[in-house]
């Protein structure tokens, strides 16, 4: 991976912390290219980062290996459309804007055997702590799908799903999720807070705990039902709390909440994939 050249078009948050993350394993910042239309972001990259910058983004990915679209959705389309006419077969293209399928860049390309990857990371990419699926299309070589996991692992783990539909759970899950936690992290400190903790003790005991929560599961052989079972005694506090969580519906909501965030997903794929006339 040390030797390709990777172009970001865009150089928002997503692509400071993936270029952060690449060059921290690293990779040489004089491969790395960023082209955006604002000279103050390209000015803050070039500030932290030795990168090469640019204001076009056909200058920024010619003789690149990777094209990764770090851009909002609802641009995605026009920057693609404009990169087809000069785009290598031999190059790879990863999207890490959110809701749009492959087919429909495949189609704004007008590359039937681009080799395409896309990629569902979340914000906590910003910490080099991200959660990401990538899903790829046939045409991706057996190279390209490790070069593709190698630069989404930069910000954390990386993980393959075999149908593009799985996306959609994706970001119910993962894409969407660290606001359900800071949702149930908020909860719980206001709670403790009107039960008599002074406020900033109530965050940092909240934000520890759950920090130590996620560490003990991802360090621990055993799934979150029994690391959970194991820290409700019978008859204890713990218990007594999970009780009123499950009388009060606690799977439900959430299970509701990822089926509505799921199918929020696949209609923001169907709007933002149709051609701008």
């Amino acid at each position: 991976m040390k030797e390709c050249k990777i172009t970001f078009i865009g150089g928002g948050n997503m692509a400071r912390s993936l270029i952060g993350g690449l060059i921290a394993d690293g990779f040489n910042p004089q491969h790395i290219h960023v082209a955006d239309p604002e000279p103050s972001c390209l000015q803050t990259l070039r500030d932290v980062y030795p990168v090469q910058t640019f204001n076009s983004n056909i200058d920024a990915s010619q003789d690149c290996d990777v094209v990764i679209l770090a851009v909002k959705p609802q641009q995605l389309q026009t920057v693609v459309k404009q990169l087809a006419a000069h785009w290598h077969p031999d190059q790879l293209l990863i999207s890490i804007a959110a809701g749009i399928r492959l087919d429909d860049i495949a189609r704004w390309l007008g590359h039937n055997k681009a080799a395409i990857v896309r990629s569902m990371p979340n914000t906590p990419a910003l910490v080099q702590a991200a959660a990401t699926a990538l899903y790829a299309n046939h045409h991706v070589s057996n190279s390209q799908h490790e070069l593709a996991e190698s630069i989404l692992r930069s910000v954390g783990l990386a993980l393959w799903v075999d149908d593009e539909v799985q996306i959609d759970a994706v970001t119910a899950l993962s894409g969407s999720g660290p606001a359900y936690f800071f949702l149930v992290m908020e909860a719980m400190e206001i709670a403790a807070v009107e039960m008599g903790l002074p406020a900033e003790t109530a965050r940092l005991l909240c934000l520890q705990t759950a920090f130590g929560a996620a560490k003990m599961a991802l360090e621990s052989d055993e799934n979150t039902a029994t690391l959970r079972q194991r820290v409700t005694s019978p008859k204890g506090t713990t218990e007594r709390a999970i009780h009123e969580l499950e009388d009060g519906g606690l799977r439900g909501l959430f299970e509701n909440a990822l089926i509505a965030a799921a199918l929020r997903a696949r209609e923001l794929a169907n709007q933002l994939g149709e051609d701008d006339a």
